[in-house]
């Protein structure tokens, strides 16, 4: 597996519409813009943060892609050819080849297939080279657009989760989504 991208280097991941790669430094005032922003941060697990707070995430995402062994994939996301941050996904390895999956898009950049293109390749990445059997989402009952992502991408609703998160301000519930690597396997030969 050595030969695999991010399992012995930096990875990234290109699709036609999205390249998801590591973090660096320059990534700050992208990932400011975006977790700073109430719109974004309303259906995320944690509140707005500030231009520190997001800086401090970035180094963490540094650090966390070269740990040995690996056990988050905090991806930047932006277009081919395009270096403007857009959002990130995030693969966090937990339990038995396992994964929960999230992301964030820059608000301006909604509506777009950017969260729908960067679940398929870093759920792909996860199931083809992680072999992850599992990979699930959480996600706030009133994300449509959200749970349209994952529902498009095959992910199934196995349930709701009570007073699951506390986020700005209040408890709100989740909806738990999951996909398994055969359903993956037939959803991504159709």
């Amino acid at each position: 597996m050595s030969g695999l991208p991010g399992l012995s280097g930096p990875l990234r991941l290109e699709g036609p519409k999205v390249v998801l790669r590591e973090f660096s430094p320059t990534d700050t005032d992208g990932v400011a813009a975006v977790v700073g922003d109430d719109r974004v941060t309303h259906w995320l697990a944690f509140g707005s943060l500030s231009r520190d707070e997001a800086a401090m995430l970035v180094e963490g995402a540094m650090t966390s892609a070269h740990q040995s062994p690996r056990t988050e994939y905090w991806m930047a996301m932006n277009e081919p050819g395009d270096d403007t941050f857009l959002g990130f996904a995030r693969l966090s390895l937990g339990g038995t080849r396992a994964a929960e999956l999230g992301y964030a898009i820059h608000a301006d950049a909604w509506g777009r297939g950017y969260a729908t293109a960067s679940v398929r390749l870093l759920a792909g990445y996860g199931f083809d080279a992680l072999g992850l059997h599992r990979i699930s989402a959480a996600i706030g009952p009133e994300n449509v657009r959200s749970v349209g992502v994952v529902e498009r991408l095959g992910f199934r609703l196995e349930g709701r989760m009570r007073d699951h998160v506390f986020t700005n301000g209040a408890w709100r519930d989740s909806l738990l989504f999951s996909v398994l690597d055969r359903e993956w396997r037939t959803m991504d030969a159709q």
